[in-house]
């Protein structure tokens, strides 16, 4: 028997429930003046299917008089939220059949009624069936993914597409509005596809964006508008690789603009070199060696330092050995169990362990260069290359941990009940569980000693 067969009946029998006009018990005016609509309701229902509306119900007493009960919700389209409303009563929604600006208002208003299965939901819709208006898109995106901790599938796909196809953000009809942080990220990817005399371009395209009332034409500009300019840009002018330049991209792009390069610095180090004749240059894209990785949790970024902590290499170093990272064991895919993730992993040396924390942007791991075992008893293996690490934010590569084994002989701790586990539990997991607070690391890779939970985590195997 389909235990499920019945579950449209179910979802239709409590749409028609939506629509009763007798036994409603509670009205919703939505909007604001003068569009506002009232929707009847029933609070048994709210109360159990929203936490936001459940804690809005708690503080109203229901009376017994045979009054309705009335609450106003201003913050929200009267179209947006009769979706969420139908959704709360069905457990179904078309998202097909929206407009994609429709969608992410949904999105933001399954948020605020903490619809989290739904917020779920409508991230993977857009990652597999709007990424291409997503990336023509990408500032919309960028700033709805990073206005909620719970975007955690729309942050991925930023920093995916920044670390991957920066060119194409430059090339999106809203690049001009993009944040200066992320401006400043673009332009020091050496992935950026784009000669540097376009760089220059878009990046003066976006300082003078900010500032509309600017002259297009520098030659009416003012000492005020040059300092403006300069202002708006300050903070992308260190990473322009004007080296890279032509004599001629130099004298006719850059020098009408020599008021907002710092002088001492810049400027005049630019004409001297330009006044050489004998000049090199170095290129932007640089030949490094590609990372092969396919992760729900970290970036080609993230893998490339991991591989160059493999290597001991400085964070400046180009890559060595262009590592393949093999998936083995995902707990989404495999289950977070301690014994599948031994059946599947053990006796496979040179693994890369990664945690995403739940409700977190926060990402664990660490490197076992031997093989994990199944025990029974306590069982240590030595090594002096192996690490645990962290990044505190997943978007940002530079918050990370690194804290490699000082206890050689507890390295590692195999053991049938445990999953992947480093020291004594300097970093371990339990299923769904884990721990962070050993001493035969060189240091603690979190802040908090307490357990956490896991929302993910996958086991690879390095291949050369």
């Amino acid at each position: 028997m389909n235990d499920n067969k019945f579950l449209p009946k179910l979802s239709q029998n409590l749409l028609d429930i939506l629509n009763d006009e007798e036994y409603y018990d509670i009205t919703i005016e939505v909007g604001n003046d003068p569009y506002i609509k009232i929707f009847r309701a029933h609070m048994v229902i709210l109360h159990y299917r929203s936490t936001y509306l459940r804690r809005i119900l708690s503080t109203i007493k229901k009376k017994n008089d045979g009054t309705l009960v009335h609450i106003k919700l201003s913050n929200i389209l009267p179209e947006i939220f009769q979706i969420i409303l139908r959704y709360i009563y069905s457990g179904r929604i078309s998202l097909e059949e929206y407009d994609n600006s429709d969608i992410i208002d949904v999105l933001f208003a399954a948020s605020e009624f903490g619809l989290q299965e739904l917020i779920g939901d409508i991230q993977s819709f857009l990652v597999k069936t709007k990424a291409d208006w997503m990336k023509s898109n990408f500032n919309l995106i960028y700033k709805t993914s990073f206005e909620n901790d719970s975007f955690l599938e729309l942050q991925k796909f930023c920093t995916d597409l920044t670390s991957k196809e920066p060119d194409k953000i430059f090339k999106s009809p809203n690049f001009s509005s993009i944040p200066e942080n992320l401006l400043v990220s673009l332009i020091q990817s050496n992935n950026l596809q784009m000669s540097e005399i376009k760089v220059w371009e878009h990046v003066l395209k976006w300082g003078l964006a900010q500032s509309p009332e600017l002259p297009s034409d520098t030659t009416n500009f003012s000492k005020e508008d040059f300092k403006t300019l300069k202002n708006n840009v300050r903070q992308c002018i260190p990473f322009i690789r004007f080296h890279n330049l032509s004599s001629e991209e130099f004298s006719d792009k850059v020098l009408p603009y020599r008021k907002i390069l710092p002088k001492d610095l810049l400027y005049e180090d630019l004409l001297k070199y330009f006044m050489n004749p004998n000049k090199k240059s170095k290129p932007r894209i640089v030949t490094t060696k590609k990372i092969d990785i396919n992760s729900k949790i970290i970036t080609i970024q993230h893998a490339e330092l991991i591989s160059k902590w493999i290597d001991r290499l400085e964070i400046t170093d180009e890559i060595e050995n262009a590592y393949k990272f093999r998936l083995l064991f995902r707990g989404s895919r495999d289950g977070f169990t301690h014994k599948k993730f031994h059946k599947i992993c053990d006796n496979r040396p040179r693994t890369i362990t990664i945690i995403k924390v739940n409700n977190s942007n926060e990402i664990l791991g660490g490197y076992n260069p031997i093989a994990w075992k199944s025990n029974d008893y306590e069982f240590f293996g030595a090594t002096k290359d192996s690490f645990i690490f962290s990044f505190k934010n997943s978007v940002d590569v530079e918050s990370y941990i690194l804290s490699r084994v000082k206890s050689e002989k507890y390295a590692t701790y195999n053991h049938s009940d445990l999953g992947p586990s480093f020291g004594v539990r300097d970093l371990d997991l339990y299923g769904y569980t884990g721990h962070c607070n050993g001493t035969d690391y060189e240091k603690q890779i979190r802040e908090s000693t307490d357990k956490f939970t896991v929302e993910e985590y996958e086991v690879f195997q390095l291949i050369n």
